[in-house]
């Protein structure tokens, strides 16, 4: 993994690029390169590359970046590992391309030489991917299938602008760094921007599977290269049938993410998810494997270390252990929001952070997650929930007449009081008539009732109209007209593969493990593995109680039951405690007291409301105040520039 920037003044007639601004703008991110670094002046100086190298593959000098091709017609900049390279590196030298190195780099830019933008559909792997073409004129730029490598972009007055992280764009003294109002309506209920928003006004996100690709007239072409739409049915294959081939699937996946040149191992929890890596990369290696797990030294709950010490006497694995407390967090939470360039208002970038550094200190570079496990296999207790309150109720009132519809809510009150907080009940009744959909995403922090208090009376006119159902819309509606079979689990998912799972999970996953220069591999987000899970029926993942059910069928043979079948434990933080007592009162005053106080958007008195009853543990704000103090520590960092 790696860092890249880039500027093309496409509108210039002559060139202004200086060497100097791709430098600062490419080493405001050496954490996520130090091994390396390499820039390019191109087009007649109205263009530039900048990349910072974390050596993983080819550790040589050959692999240094920017990387030309058979010309020098072809450069490169890439974030990323890909997979399939060898076996694509041996048909392209069979076409007479010449290597120079062992890298998979190299085979980016040679298979685009021969297949110009068909490339991307050819490799496998995690990638953001930035390519000139002086022929042609033209910038290409790819994000990965699952979005497991960010890819940012900006676009004014005849420049262009792209890079690996925000903080590189807001370099350019072109940029001006402003909140995007928008976008922040919508953080409040997702806890991160959809994209292609950020919270930054005018940098866009190039959104998971899509390919962007900008011409000497400032046109850019944004198109979709892979979707994760049910392909098709696989009902009439057994389960065990099943059974095998996911857990082939897997095997390869994680065979696949053990390419490396440089020590690997795997973040470990002792649940089902992390405890699977670890047995099947124990196949795979004659090393033991090293694992790494975080606790917390004043929440016993979240702790994970004894399940995790059992995976890994079963398995024989090095194992490093990390304790934190709340002081980590306090000390931590200036770089937390210069790491993550927008909010990523998860709690867990906490311990994600110790337990990268926990790896990077023993010389780890490399580590395999198991994010994506419980999107597509639905693995969630709130996956479930969801489902019951769809076949049990909601699919059958929403065929109704809007009037009746609303009449037929309060229906809904027992089942979903039972199911949820009473908060969510009124929501989830608000959103049957008013003819939302069921299912808004696995995140939803501020609801549209609560949004309507905590916003200003002014700001709430500025939002008049303005609906986070319309993001979440228009996955819903493409699934529904293209695949107008797929039950409502395949739609959950789809909609979760699209918004939460890249610009949330993975997002906080890569900005925080390369804030401490380690690699994060995703191997249950394969592309194979999450197209065959998503053609899987509904009752093969869900039966009774149990979530997953068919991915912990298949791993039976290399797992035991009672790991397979615990209660599920999520990775979490202990949010609740560090809003409470005189700590947590410093916390809502750094929230109260931040300068996007100025900016009005907000009702204080209601905030103050929400940190009294969470104090008073009459309710759990937790997550709201964690929302809103995110934001405004960024936007003293970032927006007002008051730099701790």
């Amino acid at each position: 993994m790696c860092g890249i920037c880039g500027v093309w003044e496409y509108g210039a007639t002559r060139g202004n690029v200086d060497r100097d601004l791709i430098v600062s703008m490419r080493d405001v991110m050496t954490h996520r390169g130090p091994d390396d670094a390499g820039d390019l002046v191109f087009d007649d100086a109205r263009g530039g590359f900048g990349f910072r190298r974390l050596s993983i593959i080819d550790l040589s000098p050959a692999g240094h970046q920017p990387m030309r091709g058979c010309t020098d017609r072809v450069w490169l900049v890439f974030n990323g590992e890909i997979y399939n390279h060898a076996a694509l590196r041996e048909s392209l030298e069979a076409k007479g391309h010449l290597y120079a190195s062992r890298t998979d780099s190299e085979t980016i830019l040679h298979l685009y030489e021969e297949r110009g933008l068909d490339f991307v559909n050819e490799i496998e792997g995690d990638f953001a991917i930035a390519l000139w073409d002086a022929d042609r004129e033209r910038l290409v730029l790819a994000r990965d299938r699952a979005g497991v490598k960010p890819l940012y972009y900006y676009q004014h007055n005849g420049r262009f602008m792209f890079a690996s992280e925000i903080k590189a764009l807001l370099q350019h003294p072109a940029v001006t760094p402003e909140i995007n109002e928008e976008a922040l309506y919508h953080y409040l209920t997702f806890v991160t921007t959809p994209a292609p928003q950020t919270l930054f006004q005018g940098v866009h996100k190039i959104p998971a599977g899509h390919m962007l690709v900008i011409d000497r007239e400032g046109e850019v072409r944004l198109r979709q290269y892979w979707d994760a739409l049910p392909v098709q049915s696989r009902a009439n294959i057994s389960e065990r049938e099943h059974e095998q081939n996911i857990l082939n699937l897997l095997r390869d996946s994680i065979r696949k993410r053990m390419m490396a040149d440089v020590p690997f191992g795997v973040f470990l929890s002792g649940g089902v998810d992390s405890s699977a890596n670890v047995a099947l990369m124990s196949e795979l290696t004659t090393q033991p494997v090293r694992t790494f797990t975080v606790g917390f030294d004043d929440c016993e709950e979240l702790n994970e270390m004894e399940p995790a010490r059992a995976i890994s006497k079963r398995f024989g694995t090095d194992h490093h252990e990390v304790m934190i407390g709340r002081e980590d967090m306090q000390k931590f939470l200036p770089e937390l929001v210069f790491h993550q360039d927008e909010p990523i208002a998860d709690p867990v970038c906490v311990p994600l952070y110790y337990v990268s550094k926990l790896a990077r200190d023993t010389g780890t570079i490399v580590v395999q997650v198991g994010e994506g496990s419980d999107e597509i296999f639905a693995g969630y207790d709130w996956f479930r929930t969801y489902l019951k309150i769809e076949e049990r109720f909601w699919r059958y009132a929403e065929r109704a007449p809007l009037a009746a519809r609303r009449a037929a809510a309060a229906v809904a009150v027992p089942l979903a009081q039972k199911a949820f907080k009473k908060q969510k009940a009124g929501e989830l009744i608000r959103r049957l008539g008013a003819n939302q959909s069921l299912f808004w995403g696995g995140v939803g922090v501020f609801d549209d009732q609560t949004k309507s208090k905590v916003f200003s009376t002014d700001a709430r006119s500025g939002y008049n109209g303005l609906s986070t159902h319309d993001v979440i819309r228009e996955y819903q509606d493409k699934i529904a007209s293209e695949r107008p079979d797929s039950d409502f689990a395949a739609r959950m998912t789809y909609l979760e593969l699209k918004l939460r799972l890249p610009e949330l999970l993975l997002m906080r996953v890569d900005k925080i493990t390369m804030a401490t220069s380690v690699e994060a591999r995703v191997p249950f987000l394969d592309h194979h593995l999450i197209e065959y899970a998503m053609g899987l029926p509904r009752n093969l993942k869900v039966k009774g109680a149990t979530g997953k059910h068919i991915l912990k069928r298949a791993l039976e043979s290399v797992l035991p039951k009672d790991v397979l079948y615990q209660p599920k434990r999520g990775f979490g933080a202990p949010t609740r405690e560090w809003f409470r007592g005189p700590e947590g009162d410093s916390l809502v005053q750094q929230l109260l007291n931040s300068s996007i106080r100025k900016r009005n958007f907000f009702d204080y008195g209601f905030i103050q409301r929400l940190a009294d009853e969470h104090r008073r543990e009459q309710r759990d704000w937790s997550a709201n105040l964690w929302c809103l103090l995110n934001l405004s520590v960024w936007y003293d960092r970032w927006i007002a520039g008051k730099a701790n």
